[in-house]
Parts: structure tokens; sequence; C-alpha cells
């Protein structure tokens, strides 16, 4: 999709170019506006609603061109949305090509660290520790860090958000990575009904505050933009953990019934677990000083 709104717009350009050759000093003036803000969402906007009014007026063949293409003149938002199934898994192979390409797309990742859709099956976004489909005993081996990879290409937006933990800070990546031009993905904790969350559904919010307030999750920026100006492009939100690790998997019965069915094992793999996490968010601190 994203490839056809890219080639149709690139030819709308042509277009409006040609036409400003044709027309008088106010036409070009508006086409050279339009064209200045041609990647900037916001800013486009009101530049493609003055250049759609300027073309209605021309009695040229090629308004009538691009008028039959003017739903194209603004710049639009493009999203792709997934779980983690496809983005660490199944669809890792093209997710990495579309950040890999440097094109201006957003992707946002639910990540429920599990196959949800589809039986609850554990995928590579599965902690350790957590009893899914194929992973009765636990999953013993770690969560693959998709952001980290992500961030090695230097040019892609990064983040990771929990929405219930720091709203600011969720509204905040969104509106940066909208805002790039090229690829960004934010990665977003997402509870899920196989989690089984002893409070249920509904408290979902406070499952991603206390998740942060743990170091089950860490929330962090990278914006290459920063780096170009001298600065620190990675940011960490987080702060270190305020909760016991093991309080919180301890209210998720993908974690809890561990200690029911394999006790011995339940011990050791939540000792790994929460070494894991420590491990993690001692990384990201040191990230954040590679910049500095």
């Amino acid at each position: 999709m994203y490839t056809a709104y890219n080639q149709i717009r690139s030819k709308l350009c042509d277009l409006v170019m040609q036409l400003s050759e044709k027309e008088g000093a106010e036409f070009k003036d508006i086409a050279q506006k339009w064209y200045d803000t041609y990647f900037d969402t916001k800013a486009n906007e009101k530049a493609s609603e003055d250049m759609l009014a300027a073309v209605s007026k021309s009695k040229s063949p090629l308004a009538k061109e691009i008028m039959k293409q003017k739903q194209f003149l603004s710049k639009k938002s493009i999203w792709i949305f997934g779980g983690d199934g496809w983005a660490y898994d199944i669809g890792f192979g093209g997710l990495d090509h579309v950040i890999a390409s440097g094109e201006d797309v957003n992707i946002l990742v639910f990540d429920t660290e599990v196959y949800s859709n589809t039986g609850g099956q554990s995928s590579k976004s599965t902690p350790i520790g957590a009893v899914a489909q194929f992973a009765a005993a636990g999953k013993a081996t770690k969560k693959k860090d998709l952001a980290q990879i992500a961030m090695s290409y230097g040019y892609v937006y990064v983040a990771q958000v929990a929405m219930g933990s720091d709203y600011s800070q969720c509204v905040k990546a969104f509106a940066e990575a909208e805002s790039y031009h090229g690829p960004s993905i934010i990665i977003a904790y997402a509870p899920c009904i196989n989690h089984g969350i002893k409070g249920g559904m509904n408290d979902t919010q406070k499952v991603m505050k206390q998740a942060v307030a743990a170091g089950y999750w860490q929330t962090f920026r990278f914006d290459p933009r920063l780096k170009d100006q001298g600065k620190n492009p990675f940011t960490l939100d987080s702060k270190a953990p305020t909760m016991e690790y093991n309080d919180f998997i301890m209210n998720e019965v993908r974690y809890s019934s561990l200690t029911l069915s394999f006790p011995d094992r339940a011990k050791e793999l939540f000792e790994k677990a929460k070494q894991a996490a420590k491990d993690k968010y001692d990384y990201l601190q040191k990230y954040a000083k590679l910049y500095e």
C-alpha cells in the first residue's frame, strides 16, 4: 500500500511542478509551499488545501489529471499494526525488511508476549518462566530484544511504551514516531486475557504501571534526529524498579500456575527472569551513556 501511495504522490509532484511552470506567480508560490512541506504531515495539510483550491481554478489539462488523484495531495501517515507473534516470529522477516528500507512507515506492535489469537502459544516475545502452549513447564529462554535490533540500524525511530504507566511518554512517542521522516516502530506492552490477570482485564492500566514499577517492562525512546543535532538520541524514561519483580508476576496465572505444577523449576526460572530484567535495565542505562 505504501509503495503504491508513494508512486501516485510522486507522479502528482511532477504534475504540480509542470503546472506551476504554466501558471502565474501566485500559483508558483502555493506550489512551492506544498513542495516544501511534502514530508510534513501536519504542515502539508494546509498547503494541500491551498494547492487543491489553486488547481481547481486552472483550465489546464494538467490540472484535470491532478484532480483525479486529489486525495493524495496531502501527506498521509502510514501505520502497520500487529501483535508480537507476527512482529517477533512469523512476520519478523517482513518487519525487518520494512524498517531496513528507510521508508517513512510507522509500525505499532501490541506486545502480549504470546500468540493471543491462535490459542496462547509461546512466541519469541514470551519471557522466561511464563507458561504457554508449547511451554507448559515455563519458557526457559530469554525474550527476543526487538527494540535493540531496530535501534541497531541507527536510522529507525524506536520506542517502548506502557500507557498505564506513563501516558505522557506514550503520547510523546506516537507524536515523535509520526513526525519522523523514516521508519519507526513502537512496541506497546499489552496485557492479555491469556495472562490470567487476577484482577481481571478491567485492571490492565494498573497492570501496565506495575509492570514498569517492577522492572518487568522498560519504557524508552530512540530518536535518530537528536543524534544529527549532536544530542543523545536515547532516552530511558522508566525509573529504577520500586516494586518486587516476583510480586508482580505472581498476580498472573501464566506465572503463578508454574509454582503449583513445577515448584522447583518455577523458583529457578523466576530467579533467572528477575536477573534478566535487572540486566536489561542496567544495559539500557549504559546504552544511554554511549551517546553522552
